[in-house]
């Protein structure tokens, strides 16, 4: 008596259907499915589409064209008014203005003065407050406070300050009698340097936060063997903290330089640039703003602020950059 068994197919013979019929089952693939919907795609543009296009406007578009304007002499009316007129905005200034080199001196000392004051200051106060101690938060706040606040605020206190009649400075000294007046404002001998303690006091704060921010970057191993070889507090600083800190200065390098060539808040607010505290920030402001509305003018100074900050930014960005990728 002889049983069907039941036949086994190979995997292969398997897998290949019957000539003429169709898998019904079988799904077809679809590729992958998309993360993002078209309105998320809509958005995401838009988010980054506006900002760049305001970028580009706002500071690309209107570099060039001052660029471009301080090749010509323009009233701001029209324009069909914009004449050609070369290097002859630049040959003015440089010859024709009595106000030019005082004011680039003055930018040149405001950038001296914040780098060696508030600067290493600022890093002794930053070096303090690494080492955690008491109210360190309450210190931070009280330091960075000038920072926060507005520049124009920071001028109107400080004009408080030193006011002849009232102010605190001559209070304490007791010059705010008749015939013993100090004007700090008024006076061009001293106006210069009563600002820049002012801005001296802001600048302070800032370079606390950006070296903080570089200490607490320092690998804590480094002051552990230094302490192990027997170095003290002055030597670890010195042969250890502070090479690690180049990164940090060269930020606080650059911004430096931005701060003193971009000075124009306080100044203002003080005596509008006048009498012995001219800035090329002021100048700017006076020729195309100001009643003479000599925007081409006002443009090549500046192209000349530009390319001062440019020189000096630009050589010591890529020897620092040479040095880390050497390193």
């Amino acid at each position: 008596m002889t049983t069907d068994l039941p036949t086994q197919k190979s995997p292969e013979a398997a897998e290949v259907p019957p000539p003429g019929t169709a898998s019904t089952n079988k799904r077809v693939p679809r590729g992958h499915r998309r993360l993002l919907t078209r309105r998320d795609r809509i958005t995401l543009g838009l988010m980054a589409g506006v900002p760049t296009i305001l970028h580009v406007l706002l500071v690309w578009v209107t570099a060039l064209a001052s660029i471009a304007l301080a090749f010509t002499t323009w009233d701001g009316i029209g324009f069909d008014a914009i004449k050609w007129v070369g290097l002859q905005n630049f040959k003015d200034l440089f010859n024709d203005n009595p106000q030019f080199w005082p004011a680039l001196q003055h930018n040149i000392i405001w950038f001296v003065v914040l780098i060696a004051i508030p600067t290493p200051f600022g890093l002794f106060l930053a070096v303090q407050l690494d080492k955690k101690i008491r109210f360190s938060r309450v210190y931070q706040t009280a330091f960075f406070l000038p920072v926060v606040v507005s520049l124009a605020v920071t001028g109107f206190v400080w004009q408080l300050i030193y006011n002849p009649d009232t102010g605190l400075i001559n209070s304490l000294i007791g010059a705010n009698k008749p015939g013993h007046y100090i004007d700090w404002i008024g006076d061009p001998d001293l106006n210069l340097w009563a600002v820049l303690i002012a801005a001296s006091w802001r600048h302070t704060g800032y370079m606390m936060i950006l070296y903080l921010a570089g200490l607490k970057g320092v690998d804590p191993s480094l002051r552990e063997a230094s302490s192990l070889d027997g170095a003290n507090e002055w030597q670890t600083f010195k042969n250890v903290i502070f090479p690690t800190l180049r990164p940090t200065n060269t930020v606080v390098l650059v911004v430096t330089i931005i701060e003193a060539l971009r000075a124009f808040d306080l100044v203002f607010v003080f005596n509008k640039g006048a009498q012995g505290t001219e800035l090329l920030s002021i100048l700017i402001t006076n020729n195309i703003i100001g009643e003479s509305s000599r925007i081409g003018y006002g443009s090549a100074i500046a192209v000349v602020l530009l390319v001062i900050s440019l020189v000096v930014i630009i050589p010591y960005l890529i020897a620092t950059f040479r040095k880390e990728r050497r390193a």
